[in-house]
């Protein structure tokens, strides 16, 4: 059963569903002047910004992903850096037998997604906590793994062998436009996804997964094609982190294994704002401001990144971006769904939670402002 007819049926009105109205032409050439200045910078940002830089666009790219994952399909995950690993080790080894590092991101991409597919049958079944420990326990069996084959460095990693020779200012550019294009893509494609039909049943399985089942949505068919775009950005960025260290070391602090990559994702897409395009971009910002800043501060940079968590978590519960939106009605990637009655001109967001039940919510049916 279709929205309109579930929601035509419990109300008794004529309504519509339509895909967010606003337009998006004016944020969509301002974002592509963003992605223009942004690929000037080597010509004009020193060295040592751009890996800061270079860190902070893969971030982008994990944290919009692991968004992807929570914040539209309800898929709290704590195994994003199998995915992220794997992407590193399917740079590493084209490069040990002649391939270009950088014409091996596609191929991280590809694979990470590949893997994606049989480790999906191994968890789809599982929810909420028991999903995140399932994903966590898939990642380190995945790790334990990688590190049985000596061949490509084991338990201790390997250097990457392609760039001896290089200019140390060429290559960092070169890996600042690879870092661009992962994250420009990136998010690219989860825009057109949550602007697809996708985006619609993706958004009524996070409301209220019921509802979703019994209205006839493939809730299993839309969750396995998240997990695997998820597999594939979080794949891509690993493969960057591969070019920028120069190394692939698997599971050591910082290694590529570690959970502290599903630690940061999830921190910067929940600061940000779950649930939208824009919170992702946000929390990357806030969290590489509060790393560049408190890094050589030892201790106190985790536990002022802990206390900020809380404060947000407690005090701000869409986000920083879920504030400014609250208060200003700003949304520059509007992916959202609205529900109009006959003549109606004032937009309602649609939220299958508000649809009406015998006793309760006898306000506007299925929607809210």
């Amino acid at each position: 059963m279709s929205l309109l007819t579930d929601a035509t049926a419990r109300s008794g009105e004529n309504l519509r569903v339509t895909r967010s109205r606003r337009n998006v032409a004016w944020t969509g050439i301002g974002a592509i002047i963003v992605i223009v200045v942004l690929a000037a910078f080597p010509y004009y940002i020193a060295s040592g910004t751009l890996v800061i830089m270079v860190q902070a666009l893969y971030i982008l790219t994990l944290a919009s992903m692991w968004n992807l994952l929570a914040g539209y399909a309800g898929l709290v995950s704590v195994g994003q850096q199998a995915f992220f690993g794997l992407g590193a080790y399917f740079v590493l080894i084209p490069a040990m037998h002649g391939l270009s590092p950088f014409a091996s991101l596609p191929i991280a991409a590809i694979g990470a997604a590949a893997a994606a597919f049989p480790l999906w049958w191994l968890v789809s079944r599982l929810r909420t906590g028991y999903f995140a420990i399932a994903t966590w326990v898939m990642a380190s069996a995945i790790a334990l793994l990688i590190e049985q084959f000596q061949s490509i460095g084991g338990g201790t990693g390997m250097p990457l062998p392609a760039f001896t020779g290089w200019n140390p200012a060429v290559l960092t550019a070169y890996t600042y436009w690879a870092a661009l294009a992962v994250a420009v893509l990136a998010m690219g494609a989860m825009y057109v996804l949550l602007r697809s039909r996708i985006g619609l049943v993706l958004t009524a399985i996070r409301d209220d997964e019921t509802a979703a089942r019994s209205s006839g949505v493939k809730i299993g068919v839309a969750r396995m094609l998240v997990f695997v775009v998820a597999a594939a950005g979080c794949g891509a960025a690993g493969g960057v982190l591969a070019i920028d260290q120069l190394q692939v070391v698997p599971t050591t602090y910082g290694g590529v294994f570690s959970v502290q990559w599903t630690a940061i994702m999830a921190f910067a897409a929940i600061i940000g704002g779950l649930g939208t395009i824009e919170g992702p971009i946000l929390g990357t910002i806030v969290y590489t401001v509060l790393q560049q800043t408190l890094q050589s501060h030892n201790q106190w940079y985790l536990i002022i990144l802990g206390l900020v968590g809380i404060v947000v978590a407690i005090f701000a519960r869409k986000g920083l971006w879920g504030l400014l939106d609250e208060r200003y009605n700003i949304r520059l990637f509007p992916v959202g769904y609205y529900l109009w009655a006959d003549g109606e001109r004032r937009r309602w967001r649609w939220n299958p939670s508000l649809l009406p039940v015998p006793g309760r919510n006898r306000g506007k049916p299925g929607t809210e402002r």
